[in-house]
């Protein structure tokens, strides 16, 4: 068991782990010393350049023309609009409530798929959606109606438009792998991201320290490297075991922001997470029954469990 557990399938996916969850609190950083457009900014575009530096030793393919349309709105949702609203959202919110209104991100992905792409609405997927609703409410709602702030529902936006990019990369991944797809969005990200290039001139220069290794380590690890080891371990492991791990983000992330930031969570807060990870638990019970098919890889024998790669992704920082 030890042996297993030390394996690296199981180190990479402990790892993504840990990288996602540490997102949280060095967004708190970078965005207090770098402010909102520099942090959104440099964090892809250090991501994006790390990924195309791998794609050669990854084999990742050129993307099909017709397909572009398809990655831009990847780009656009997942990569752009998101880092750009929660890194505003985390200019109030702490770093583990964060991540706790983040874990939603599954249920507007589920309801997309089930209007534009046919998904069947089960039981589960309409019981565990309302749960993690509830949830969030809870979150949201922790300190009484008097401490609800307009940054929670900013955090929110930024779940739906991560909600938006699970829903959107679901015909990308029937024929390239997560990392493929990942790495097509990241670019396509930092393009939209160009014109926000001017304000992060200007907030570099004067930028301090611990902003800029935030920043750094925002786009090589959590950004880049956690993207690699999370399409290594989801190709090797069984997807209920990769999928279950990432429940572990929001609590992992709370310990995380404790240890770094000194934040301490409202109990509240603590019972609405488990609410907003029992809801997420109960729509991806869908999965493991079996009530979808067989995820397809781009190329034969590397992206085994790819198609659920980012839909299952739904706390990563």
């Amino acid at each position: 068991m030890r042996t297993r557990f030390a394996s690296p399938r199981f180190l990479a996916l402990a790892g993504t782990v840990v990288l996602w969850a540490s997102a949280f609190p060095a967004i708190r950083v970078g965005v207090a010393g770098l402010g909102l457009a520099a942090l959104s900014f440099l964090r892809l575009a250090i991501a994006a350049v790390a990924l195309v530096a791998v794609a050669p030793f990854a084999r990742v393919r050129v993307p099909r023309r017709g397909d572009l349309p398809q990655i831009a709105l990847c780009g656009l949702a997942g990569m752009t609009a998101y880092q750009v609203l929660l890194n505003w959202g985390e200019i109030h919110v702490e770093a583990g409530t964060a991540s706790l209104l983040i874990a939603v991100a599954p249920v507007f992905s589920v309801l997309l798929g089930s209007v534009f792409l046919a998904e069947r609405l089960t039981r589960n997927v309409v019981t565990g959606s309302v749960i993690a609703l509830s949830g969030t409410a809870v979150v949201t709602l922790s300190d009484g109606l008097s401490g609800f702030t307009a940054a929670s529902l900013v955090v929110l936006a930024a779940a739906v438009v991560q909600g938006v990019y699970h829903f959107a990369t679901k015909p990308l991944l029937r024929r390239y792998t997560g990392l493929e797809v990942a790495t097509y969005a990241m670019i396509a990200g930092t393009v939209f991201a160009l014109p926000l290039v001017p304000a992060t001139i200007r907030a570099t220069v004067h930028a301090p320290a611990d902003a800029l290794w935030a920043v750094v380590f925002l786009g090589l690890l959590p950004s880049a490297l956690g993207f690699v080891i999370w399409g290594y371990a989801v190709a090797r492991l069984p997807l209920a075991v990769s999928t279950g791990a990432l429940y572990l983000v929001p609590p992992v992330a709370l310990f995380v922001s404790f240890l770094w930031l000194g934040e301490v969570p409202h109990p509240v807060e603590l019972l609405g997470g488990a609410v907003v990870v029992a809801g997420v638990v109960l729509i991806n019970r869908r999965r493991a029954t079996g009530a979808e098919p067989p995820a397809t890889a781009g190329r034969a024998g590397d992206g085994a469990g790819t198609r659920e790669h980012t839909g299952s992704a739904s706390v990563r920082g």
